[in-house]
């Protein structure tokens, strides 16, 4: 089966993809973005992907919220991923830290070690990369004769690209994670059975009503009138004008099912669009 993931090799999205059950069947398909590893999946190039959507301490992958809603219609969440993230600062040979002008990293990674980069590099100057990997690996592909040059990756992209490892562990908050969902064309790849028996579903809305007074609050009654627990929700510009937003919610329970089938009905009188970005088993 062919996944599409982060690359290049050496991303916590590698990483995380091959912590996966079955693992060792993937054919691996790195891509160069986010966004296109999500088109991935939409155009056929891929049957899977394995894309990062939340973390513990940065919130939100925007990138993947903003694709799943607007570009990839044909796309569904199909499963769920929790990994833990362990940062290291790596350079291509030892340094001093003293002496690092420039970090390269991607702008997650930067901000999950916000505090580690203000306290420990003050002077240093932060330049965003693709990937935590593409950071690792243009510290040997670039060739910075300074040696002033570091980045926040992963362990395995410094072995991969044969860098050393300077600090470990440069997150700013112990039991850092991020949840990653799987994705597959919608309809083609039934979900896998839920090794907790909890569903999770996640939807998209939104509504040129929303500038009327209690209209998400209407929106939202309908789960709550039901007993359906939202687990999560976040806003993002709609992208068409200023002031209107595309919601997006998790909930507990399965699309097509009892209360949340009622409930997801229900908003459809409310909104403009509804979605569901799939049900899927949750990671517990």
């Amino acid at each position: 089966m062919r996944v599409a993931f982060l690359g290049p090799a050496g991303t916590f999205s590698q990483e995380a993809m091959w912590t996966a059950p079955g693992s060792e069947s993937f054919e691996p398909v790195p891509e160069p973005t986010l966004h296109e590893t999500v088109m991935a999946v939409q155009e056929g190039r891929a049957e899977r992907a394995l894309v990062p959507i939340e973390n513990s301490l940065e919130g939100s992958v925007d990138v993947t919220l903003d694709t799943l809603a607007l570009e990839a219609g044909d796309v569904a969440i199909v499963g769920e991923l929790v990994h833990p993230v362990r940062h290291c600062l790596v350079a291509a040979a030892p340094i001093d830290l003293g002496t690092i002008t420039t970090v390269l990293s991607h702008p997650q990674a930067s901000g999950q070690c916000a505090r580690f980069l203000r306290t420990e590099l003050p002077g240093a100057t932060v330049v965003p990369a693709a990937s935590t990997a593409d950071a690792v690996r243009a510290l040997t592909e670039r060739g910075h004769p300074d040696g002033k040059w570091a980045a926040l990756g992963t362990r395995l992209a410094a072995q991969l690209y044969g860098c050393s490892v300077l600090v470990d562990g440069v997150e700013d908050v112990a039991g850092n994670q991020t949840r990653f969902v799987w994705l597959a064309r919608a309809g083609e790849q039934p979900p896998e059975p839920a090794p907790t028996g909890a569903w999770k579903t996640a939807l998209v809305f939104w509504g040129l009503g929303d500038e009327a007074p209690g209209w998400l609050v209407a929106c939202l009654a309908e789960f709550a009138s039901r007993g359906v627990n939202l687990s999560r929700i976040e806003s993002r510009p709609l992208r068409e004008r200023l002031g209107h937003y595309m919601f997006f919610v998790d909930l507990e329970g399965r699309a097509e099912v009892g209360p949340v089938a009622e409930a997801v009905a229900a908003l459809r009188a409310h909104a403009d669009s509804v979605r569901v970005l799939g049900s899927f088993p949750a990671a517990g």
